[in-house]
Order: structure tokens, then C-alpha cells, then sequence
């Protein structure tokens, strides 16, 4: 007896210990370089490439979700958002602005299946370095190094912007969306995915529900996240958009990444022979955020919204909107 009771307060002490680490190792959100940091040093160990694969998102499993591979269901999700999106009704050569591209995966397939012609941007260096050496060059895809609340890029430049879960590290969610639609040419598309957090407005979080969302935005470099309708308002509200914004919840589809995530570790031993001790120390740590994920998804603290808006026709009509809204 003595022994199970030693041998419990040794496992107590060291799940304290890697708690203690946990919190205190956590990835906060000071400025943009902070979110470039965090995915330059993702991108060069290549760690989260070996068990993400070349699609740094979530996937899509149907609904109701069926088994499907991990991998297998985030090209999937790719496919799926183009034709909720209705792009594949465009024509080969449609221009595309992939914001937040990570290392390509989106880009690729859009120019590969779809014939578009892409261009990638993120603020990570290491991504864009990454992104290229995976592309081949007969695809028409360019990646570049830019920042989503500073767009290079001038007003009117494409006809369609995607952009799959880069909205959480957005600090002023507003300027995301004006840039966002301020890029696309008049009648463009804006076909979006984004994690979002309940509505606030409606249903206040309580004491546990903040603290999970506060671990869920310091791990991984959040600012914040926005709701499904708080996101949709200020899309509205940039005087841009032609007609209403259209939203619906993917939580459903997208539910089952988070577990098997986790479960890429364990049906995936080599990895811990290509990244060594340091590799796998490193890739635990993460569980006990995919673990929260999972929790505030499932239990509607979190949602997965899709977002589709159209840049209104009349450019002379919009960009007065765009100066009044601005200056307002």
C-alpha cells in the first residue's frame, strides 16, 4: 500500500511539474513577429508538416462525419470549401489571394484541379521558403512574404480571396476583414474559414469558459477570436460587400480533426525516431491544447465558421463606402 501511495504522489508531482511547463512555456500574442516566430520555428523542425501533412487546417468528414485518414480529410476540406464557395464555377486563370497559406497545400490544389492562378502570402519566411520547395513549376503559384492586416497588394487586384484559419491571429479583426475585401476586384469572392468562439453577445462566457479560451488563445500565438456574427457584421460593416454575408457552421464536419491529430503520434511511431527525444517532448506538449480544442468544439464554446462575400459591382460606388466607413 505504501508503495502505490508513493508511486502516486511521484506521478502527482511530475503531472504538476508538466503542467507548471505548460503554462509557463505558452506561445502569447505580442505582436506579429510573435505569430511569424511561432510558425518559422513549426515549419524548420518539420515536425508539424510530418503529422499535418502539407495542410496546416482541419479536415472535413462529411455530415454526419465519417472515418476517414486525417490527411485524406484535409484535402478534402479543400474541395468541399470551393464548392460551397461556388468556385468551381469559375473559369481556369481566376485569380486567387490564398491569405494565411501555411505551406502551400490550399495553393497547390487550387491551381492544380481548379486552374487557378495563386498567390500565397504569409508572415512566416520559413512557410514561404517551405511552400516553394513543395510547389512544382509548371503550377501558377508564387508565394510571397505579407501581412494579412497590411495588405501589398493594391485595391482591386483579385477575383477571389480564401483563406482558411488565419483569423484567430488577427489583432484588430476589423482591418482583417476591410483588407480582405479591399483586395478583390468588384464582384470577387471572399470565400472564408476561421475558428470563431460563441457569441459573447448572446451567451456569456462563464469563469471555466474563460480560462479554456485563455489557454486556447496564448498557446498558439491568438490574439482573439471573433464570433460567426460578430465576423459577419464587420464584413457588412466595411460599406463593401454586394448583398448579405453568407455564414454557416462547419463545427459538425470538422469535429473529428482534433482526436486524430492526437492519434497521427500514436499510428505514426517513426516520427519519434526522426525527431528524437526533443521531437517528441515537443509534440506532446501540444496534446493537452488539441485537447481543449476538442472540448470547447464539442461543446459549442467554439465554432467553425465558413464565411462567403461579394465585393460590391460599382468600384467608384464601394470605394466611397470604403472612405466613409474608414473615417467613421
Amino acid at each position: 500500500m505504501s508503495w502505490f501511495f508513493s508511486t502516486l504522489g511521484v506521478f502527482l508531482a511530475l503531472m504538476t511539474i508538466l503542467l507548471a511547463l505548460y503554462l509557463i512555456t505558452a506561445r502569447t500574442y505580442q505582436s506579429s513577429n510573435s505569430v511569424a516566430n511561432s510558425y518559422d520555428e513549426w515549419t524548420e523542425d518539420g515536425i508539424l508538416e510530418f503529422y499535418w501533412g502539407e495542410h496546416i487546417h482541419l479536415g472535413h468528414y462529411g455530415s454526419p462525419a465519417q472515418r476517414k485518414d486525417f490527411l485524406a480529410a484535409k484535402s478534402d476540406f479543400v474541395h468541399e470549401m470551393v464548392r460551397w464557395g461556388g468556385l468551381d464555377k469559375l473559369p481556369r486563370g481566376t485569380t486567387v489571394l490564398d491569405v494565411g497559406c501555411g505551406i502551400g497545400g490550399s495553393s497547390r490544389i487550387l491551381a492544380r484541379d481548379y486552374g487557378f492562378a495563386v498567390t500565397g502570402i504569409t508572415i512566416s519566411p520559413q512557410q514561404v521558403q517551405r511552400a516553394q520547395q513543395l510547389t512544382q513549376e509548371e503550377l501558377d503559384v508564387q508565394f510571397l512574404v505579407d501581412d494579412a492586416m497590411a495588405l501589398s497588394f493594391p485595391d482591386a487586384s483579385f477575383d477571389v480571396v480564401w483563406s482558411i484559419e488565419a483569423g484567430p491571429h488577427m489583432p484588430d479583426k476589423a482591418i482583417f476583414a476591410r483588407e480582405l475585401i479591399r483586395v478583390l476586384k468588384p464582384g470577387g469572392v471572399m470565400v472564408l474559414a476561421d475558428w470563431n468562439q460563441r457569441d459573447d453577445r448572446q451567451k456569456p462566457l462563464n469563469f471555466w469558459e474563460k480560462r479554456v479560451m485563455r489557454q486556447l488563445l496564448d498557446q498558439w500565438s491568438h490574439p482573439a477570436f471573433s464570433s460567426i456574427e460578430g465576423f459577419s457584421e464587420l464584413l457588412a460593416a466595411t460599406g463593401l460587400v454586394e448583398g448579405e454575408v453568407i455564414t454557416t457552421d462547419w463545427t459538425k464536419q470538422t469535429l473529428p480533426s482534433w482526436l486524430d491529430s492526437i492519434w497521427q503520434g500514436v499510428t505514426r511511431p517513426e516520427g519519434l525516431v526522426r525527431f528524437g527525444l526533443s521531437g517528441f517532448i515537443k509534440s506532446l506538449r501540444e496534446v493537452p491544447t488539441l485537447l481543449l480544442m476538442r472540448l470547447a468544439f464539442g461543446a459549442g464554446l467554439c465554432r467553425f465558421g465558413m464565411f462567403r462575400a461579394i465585393r460590391a459591382n460599382s468600384l467608384q460606388k464601394s470605394t466611397k463606402q470604403y472612405s466613409l466607413v474608414s473615417s467613421s
